[in-house]
């Protein structure tokens, strides 16, 4: 499982609040609704922007705050790939595997991408091909691979009853 994407870099601190504005939290919303309105107090533009496979790149205790599942949705909705962040929240960390989003902690890669870099992440390996050398991060384990391939915890469950109703 490898891809290559193009980065979107931010800083340390980025909340579920600046991830997934908190005064959408109790509406109704689809989950393509709900991605309109992702990072848009922290980067205006970022619901509008195609970031199909793209990666976002972020410092120190990124997904802080909130245990509010809709910051991985709006961005997992948005076409990202991955985050790799110097450090994830443990619930927004957590969040993203259930959800289908790679959270790939690796402070050594993240100093040394720029926003628009061309990234190639090797998820089998754990190795982040940067074009200022290759950082390693911790390998997956299959468990968790498997809940990632599926595209999230409840796709993967849900294919797991199809496949013994078959």
């Amino acid at each position: 499982m490898t891809f290559q994407s193009k980065v979107i870099k931010y800083g340390d601190e980025v909340s579920t609040d600046l991830i997934f504005p908190g005064k959408y939290t109790y509406m109704m919303l689809t989950e393509e609704q709900m991605a309109e309105h992702a990072l848009e107090t922290l980067d205006p533009e970022f619901g509008s922007r195609d970031v199909a496979g793209d990666v976002i790149v972020a410092g120190w205790n990124w997904g802080c705050g909130s245990a509010r599942e809709q910051a991985v949705k709006c961005i997992r909705k948005k076409g990202i790939k991955a985050v790799i962040a110097k450090s994830i929240s443990r619930i927004y960390y957590r969040n993203s595997i259930n959800e289908g989003l790679l959270p790939i902690v690796c402070p050594e890669a993240v100093d040394q991408m720029e926003n628009g870099d061309s990234v190639e992440v090797d998820v089998l390996a754990g190795i982040i091909h940067t074009k200022n050398g290759d950082f390693s991060f911790p390998k997956f384990p299959e468990f968790v691979l498997g809940i990632l391939n599926s595209g999230g915890l409840i796709a993967q469950v849900k294919n797991e009853i199809a496949g013994k109703n078959a």
